[in-house]
């Protein structure tokens, strides 16, 4: 969806619904309805005092986005890089788009695919990683809730991450369902040197029938990147997990996240509505700040490691 989506943020803090309907929406701006939690309204940037909660917590959430990917060298598809060719990419990334022009929509997650594939998880990733094998030894837990769609996440080794938004190198058939990981590029022949950005390439027009196409067994289906579109549902399983884990984080981390693309954007949020310190790590504010116990400005790459390596209560 693509325009400006006013939620309504109030009710959403002051009841747990879950999240429902689920639908990937971006805003261009949103409500300001919220009751602040900061009783001063600015959050702290005091790392030391961070830590302590660090320390005593149990159960750890870590809500990742497009900033995090940034540090390894993935455009975050906002602002410089918000188009691709002539058409903004919220406008590629949508059912109605794949179903007017698969073509396009293939050429441009090809290209997509291409900026992924040959990247590597960053100093973020691996500090996330670590924290969570670490705390898992002391009977502690963390979980990546990602906005990301690569896999910098699980090459850096974490394994508790949940994907709202899908995987750009998972496809989906459109006739039988099956989930494939597929990292072999091109996808397929015809888009072999496809997907060049530049404002003056002409669409490839593959046809239909040379589009990427599921391999089961008598289906030959058209498959679609297995990732969320604008205005489509998010998976039911994950969101629950995510409603699960939301529920009993007694700490939790916002980082390289703009906070704009719901139903993410409230996932902070309603933790801080329960009282609970939420730290935002990202290069500058964002319409969430105001909300969270904790702010620390500057690159993921490097607020982040400090923040989440040993404490002195851990050796």
């Amino acid at each position: 969806t693509k325009g400006t989506f006013s939620c309504p943020v109030t009710m959403l803090l002051k009841t747990r619904a879950v999240f429902s309907p689920g639908l990937r929406m971006c805003a261009t701006h949103v409500t300001t309805g919220l009751t602040t939690v900061i009783e001063s309204g600015r959050p702290s940037s005091d790392m030391s005092e961070f830590r302590k909660a660090f320390a005593k917590a149990k159960n750890i959430a870590i809500i990742t986005g497009a900033g995090v990917s940034a540090e390894s060298g993935v455009p975050t598809f906002r602002g410089e890089h918000e188009k691709w060719r002539k058409w903004h990419s919220q406008d590629l990334a949508s059912p109605e788009a794949f179903s007017r022009n698969p073509s396009r929509v293939w050429e441009f997650y090809h290209y997509r695919r291409q900026l992924v594939l040959d990247k590597k998880p960053s100093a973020v990733h691996f500090a996330i990683a670590e924290c969570e094998a670490r705390l898992k030894k002391q009977g502690r837990s963390v979980v990546v809730i990602t906005q990301c769609q690569d896999d910098l996440h699980r090459q850096a080794g974490s394994k508790h991450v949940l994907r709202i938004h899908g995987s750009l190198l998972e496809t989906r058939c459109m006739s039988c369902g099956q989930l494939t990981m597929n990292k072999q590029s091109p996808i397929c022949a015809a888009l072999k040197g496809k997907g060049a950005p530049g404002g003056d390439v002409p669409d490839a027009q593959i046809p239909v029938d040379k589009l990427p196409r599921c391999e089961e067994r008598d289906c030959h289906g058209l498959l679609r990147p297995n990732v969320v579109f604008f205005g489509e549902t998010l998976d039911s399983h994950i969101l629950t997990k995510v409603e699960k884990e939301i529920e009993i984080c007694d700490l939790c981390l916002v980082v390289g996240t703009s906070s704009i693309v719901y139903p993410a954007a409230m996932f902070g949020p309603r933790v801080a509505s329960r009282g609970v310190p939420v730290a935002e790590f990202n290069m500058n504010t964002t319409p969430k700040t105001e909300y969270f116990m904790y702010h620390f400005q500057g690159p993921c790459g490097t607020t982040l490691p400090p923040a989440l390596a040993p404490h002195e209560s851990e050796l």
